[in-house]
This record gives C-alpha cells, sequence and structure tokens, in this order.
C-alpha cells in the first residue's frame, strides 16, 4: 500500500530514506535547509521543498497532517531535530519517526513528541558486530531482547538430514523458519 512520507533532513542518512522509499514506491515530500541537498534526491521524491523545519509556519505549510508519516532525519543539528520533532507532533502529525545519534537523544526526542527512534550508527554496529564475529551468520533481524531471526550457514554435519532427525528445536532451542534452495548450505533460522 502506497504512503505518503514527509522526510525531513537530506544528508545520507535521509538520501538514502528517500532512495529506499521511491524504490517502495511511496509519495515522498522531502525538505532541506539546504539547496544543494533538495536537489540531490529530486530524482527520488514527489515533491521537495527548501525550509526550515524549526520554522512552523513553514510545515504548518506542508499540511503535516497529511501524511502517514514523517521522519525526522536530520543528524548533524540536535537542537533543529529537537525542535522539528516537537512542532510536527504539535501540527497533528499522525506519527514522527526521529533520527538520534546519542543515547541521550532518543530520550529527549521520545518525550518531546517522537512516536519512534531510529538510532542508525549504533543499530548498525550492533548488526556489524553479530554479523562478522560469527563465521556461520549471513544476517539477523533482532526482535527483541530475547528473540532474533538468522540467516546462517548450515552446519557440515546436517547436510544430508532432515529437519526432524536433526531434532533442532530441542537440541538447540531454535525454530527454523524457512530455507533457501537459491543458496546452498543456508537455512533461514
Amino acid at each position: 500500500m502506497m504512503k505518503s512520507v514527509l522526510l525531513i533532513g537530506l544528508g545520507r542518512f535521509g538520501r538514502h530514506i528517500a532512495m529506499k522509499l521511491d524504490e517502495l514506491h511511496h509519495e515522498v515530500m522531502a525538505v532541506d535547509r539546504e539547496e544543494k541537498r533538495v536537489n540531490e534526491v529530486l530524482p527520488y521524491v514527489t515533491n521537495a521543498q527548501i525550509g526550515d523545519s524549526t520554522d512552523s509556519e513553514f510545515l504548518r505549510s506542508l499540511g503535516v497532517r497529511n501524511y502517514d508519516f514523517c521522519i525526522v532525519a536530520i543528524g548533524d543539528d540536535f537542537q533543529s531535530s529537537l525542535e522539528t520533532t516537537s512542532l510536527l507532533k504539535e501540527l497533528g502529525a499522525q506519527m514522527v519517526i526521529s533520527r538520534a545519534a546519542r543515547d541521550v537523544h532518543a530520550k529527549f526526542l521520545l518525550r518531546n513528541g517522537a512516536d519512534e527512534v531510529v538510532y542508525p550508527e549504533k543499530q548498525l554496529a550492533v548488526w556489524t558486530a553479530v554479523r562478522y564475529s560469527a563465521d556461520h551468520i549471513l544476517d539477523y533481524v533482532q526482535l527483541d531482547d530475547t528473540h532474533a531471526i538468522f540467516e546462517i550457514l548450515i552446519p557440515e554435519n546436517w547436510i544430508g538430514k532432515t529437519i526432524g532427525q536433526l531434532d533442532i528445536r530441542n537440541r538447540h532451542n531454535i525454530n527454523i523458519m524457512g530455507n533457501r534452495k537459491d543458496i546452498q548450505k543456508c537455512f533461514h533460522i
């Protein structure tokens, strides 16, 4: 289902979000103070504005209530990120997702209107540490503190045996969710 998104902040993180949202066929209104950044994302967005997101009249003119969600991707100016997040909520934004660079930023953003906070550097650092510290992990998604989905290479001694023969659930306390036939020796666990 196509969604309408207000994306504020078009640095590296915001630009990558714009590109992915375009790939997913969503309507995106992109905003940044810098004309150069706005021009760089024009091929990926439905609309774009150059403006100051800490100016309530400018934000009001964007019709923030009409977007399914708003992303505050400002990473280099925490004060602007915090003000923008708070203004979006005050103006009736349905859902505000804000970027944090530090733990204390996340706390302030949540207290001042953010419905959710993303912490790209921290989240990617954790993913990188888990992914590359084990030889058999290809990818993973952390669901909560005690659950994750891992894509792994299957151990050599599992090859040629059925899941029932291996008794994976009882012996290893894991559930197999699927397997990929396009990659040999790979289970999704």
